[in-house]
């Protein structure tokens, strides 16, 4: 991989952590805690990755008390 690719993919991974920690820290700010927030491990393979941040997994309380503080932000 050139240079120039690895700084992109680099800064485009990290941008991808910056996003799952912020998410992590307004949730947790309301409440809510998903525990398996993370990068999909796949999306960061191959030569251009494309990271997903995956939410993960979640008990139905948890999955209430998201759906309640989401429709408190709702115009």
């Amino acid at each position: 991989m050139a240079t120039t690719e690895h700084a992109r993919t680099t800064n485009t991974i990290k941008n991808a952590e910056e996003a799952r920690d912020e998410l992590r820290t307004a949730l947790t700010a309301v409440g809510i805690k998903l525990p398996t927030l993370s990068l999909d491990a796949a999306s960061l393979t191959g030569d251009a990755a494309r990271p997903l941040v995956t939410l993960g997994r979640c008990t139905p309380e948890v999955a209430h008390r998201l759906a309640d503080v989401l429709r408190t932000c709702s115009p």
